[in-house]
């Protein structure tokens, strides 16, 4: 059998880490998952795509709004949601280091990450049901800036917290040139998101950039370097953050 050339590896990782898609991994190298790291919000594009296209087919009301916030959950196994519980339960309890990757490894929730969880769901079913115009459009935009959040995390230089796990596995691995040019080609998509105002999109993605890249200096000082958990965390973050955003330019 003839081996898949490694970009198909590495789409397929991307797809079975960042989706509930029963893809069937192969290799999984440091090569692989630089790849998969540099197509994640390629999939984030894919995911908000299928969401904006559900949205469209469904009343323009808030219930709509919320079955579409609900497939996002259900096509990504509400796993971005647990990470972001898990890092906000860490960084609310003032803790660093080990004692903080401890708090973030167990299997409860507590209150700030019940918390987080609720508000930013509201948050997203809120600005998706606010927007008037190319709703569509913004969804699939603020799924592509989620997963962005993912391949500027992976990039050279960020450390992973623990030397096991999905953090282990993928930090480091994305170079800043091309980080950098993927975070340019989805600022240069994002201006379709506002009708009339082409400069409304790249801003609310550059925006929420330059947020996400504060964040992960701060996972690194607090945890010392980025976690699964905290890939989900900024992904949340980062989708929530730009839908928020394109909800207030576009009205």
């Amino acid at each position: 059998m003839v081996p898949a050339p490694p970009v198909f590896d590495a789409l397929r990782l991307a797809v079975t880490t960042l989706t509930v898609l029963p893809v069937k991994t192969g290799r999984i190298d440091g090569r692989t998952a630089a790849g998969a790291m540099s197509l994640a919000p390629l999939v984030g594009a894919g995911l908000g795509a299928v969401l904006g296209g559900l949205h469209a087919v469904l009343p323009a009301t808030l219930l709509g709004a919320a079955l579409t916030v609900t497939a996002g959950v259900l096509l990504t196994r509400g796993l971005h949601l647990d990470g972001l519980a898990d890092s906000v339960d860490a960084l609310g309890s003032y803790r660093t280091g080990h004692e903080a990757l401890e708090i973030m490894k167990k299997a409860d929730i507590g209150p700030f990450g019940v918390a987080a969880i609720a508000l930013n769901l509201i948050l997203q079913i809120a600005a998706i049901e606010a927007t008037t115009t190319a709703i569509a459009l913004c969804i699939a935009i603020a799924w592509t800036t989620g997963r962005l959040a993912v391949t500027l995390a992976c990039r050279r230089g960020v450390p992973a917290a623990r030397p096991e796990g999905l953090g282990a596995l993928v930090a480091g691995t994305v170079p800043t040139p091309v980080a950098v040019g993927i975070a340019v080609l989805v600022m240069a998509g994002a201006t379709v998101a506002v009708p009339g105002r082409p400069w409304a999109g790249p801003a609310a993605v550059a925006g929420v950039i330059v947020v996400v890249l504060g964040l992960i200096r701060h996972a690194v000082r607090r945890f010392g370097g980025i976690t699964g958990d905290v890939l989900g965390a900024l992904t949340e973050f980062a989708t929530t953050a730009t839908l928020v955003t394109l909800a207030l330019l576009a009205n």
